[in-house]
């Protein structure tokens, strides 16, 4: 029987966490975990990465969702803009509101200050707020004053922008739009679940994206980036490197960054996110010395576990590309949801066309009353 598998009562099988259970049909991606092949709207990854910024892969999504009438990805440049402009004006409300409450919380309260009605489209107000509230939050929490968007700016440059207060160069735009693309959709993961169940519903799509960002926020989802930059942290330096790795493999320890559920082989987003830190090493100690761990974690798993295939998975590098580009870890989540929202958003849309209610059925195990019982 499949590890997935347990036996409920009566001994029938059910599916442990819904794990092989298929629960909508959609266009938008497919993970291959066996083959290490993410799919995103008909494009290879690598491909997609290297065709679209996040402008046209937003387009791209949600024409492929079905939305009407079909996006252009100049439409869609041009809806971002505005709807960065018109989010900052909330800036002051959202800073007031969440005092004391984590950058991932703050952008989840910033989230449901929005409405599903306006003049711009839900899907593309919530995509353009992000970016201006995690940098304001992302301020408040350094002490500096915020900054307001420019319109004339590409999405992931107006966001470096916004967070560090200066111009970022060609490159390190480059590296985020390969980010930000990179982590559009991934499959029915659980926050992607999440904002369809809440679409299934008919709540509507800010209410979908809110409940998506709350399920991302779990550290068993998307909390892994920040651990990883913890233990490069321990590690320290490269003499210690070894001698650390084999006292935690000792101890039964996880390696964060490396291994996926799904992936049984190299993650596809672990090699454009390589390709994209290469574009910020130019000499910055910190890349190259995580580059150094990642090849002696890679041989120590290798000795100590050679039946088990452990790759390095997106979280690791990851980490090390935010990090590169001056992205706080209490902001790695955040940036995260920041591209999510997209896949979300195209879920909500993808969703909302089937029209039916998810209602899944449970199994009772509990105590039956006594006349039930006789």
């Amino acid at each position: 029987m499949s590890e997935n598998v347990i036996m409920g009562a009566g001994g029938r099988a059910t599916a442990a966490g819904l794990d092989n259970v298929v629960a909508a049909e959609t266009a938008l991606s497919h993970v291959d975990g066996e083959a290490g092949r993410l799919i995103i709207a008909g494009h290879d990854l690598e491909m997609l990465v290297a065709t679209h910024d996040f402008e046209g892969a937003a387009a791209l999504l949600w024409r492929v969702a079905g939305l009407e009438p079909v996006p252009s990805r100049e439409a869609v440049a041009a809806g971002l803009a505005r709807a960065r402009v018109e989010a900052f004006a909330l800036v002051p409300k959202l800073l007031a509101a969440t005092e004391g409450l984590s950058v991932t919380e703050g952008l989840r309260t910033g989230f449901s200050m929005l409405s599903d009605e306006g003049a711009l489209p839900a899907h593309i107000r919530a995509v353009g707020a992000a970016p201006v509230f995690i940098a304001a939050l992302c301020r408040r929490e350094a002490g500096a004053a915020t900054i307001a968007p420019d319109a004339g700016l590409g999405h992931a440059a107006d966001f470096l922008r916004m967070l560090k207060g200066e111009m970022p160069s060609d490159a390190e735009a480059k590296a985020l739009n390969a980010y930000l693309v990179t982590v559009t959709d991934h499959g029915m993961n659980a926050s992607t679940f999440t904002a369809r169940v809440i679409a299934s519903t008919r709540a509507g799509t800010i209410s979908a994206i809110v409940g998506a960002l709350c399920a991302l926020k779990g550290p068993l989802h998307g909390g892994a980036p920040g651990p990883v930059l913890d233990m490069l942290d321990d590690i320290g330096t490269r003499e210690n490197i070894e001698p650390w790795l084999k006292r935690e493999i000792a101890k039964g320890e996880r390696l964060m960054g490396f291994g996926h559920r799904v992936y049984r082989v190299r993650d596809p987003r672990a090699d454009v996110f390589n390709k994209a830190v290469t574009l910020l090493t130019n000499g910055n100690e910190r890349v190259l010395f995580a580059r150094d761990v990642e090849r002696a974690a890679l041989a120590a798993l290798k000795a100590a576990k050679p039946d088990r295939r452990l790759d390095t998975n997106m979280e690791y590098y990851t980490a090390v590309l935010l990090e590169a580009l001056g992205i706080p870890r209490s902001a790695v989540t955040a940036v995260f949801g920041m591209s999510r929202v997209v896949g979300w958003t195209a879920h909500v849309i993808e969703q909302e066309r089937v029209g039916r209610l998810i209602r899944p059925q449970s199994r009772y195990v509990g105590h039956w009353p006594d006349d039930k019982a006789a």
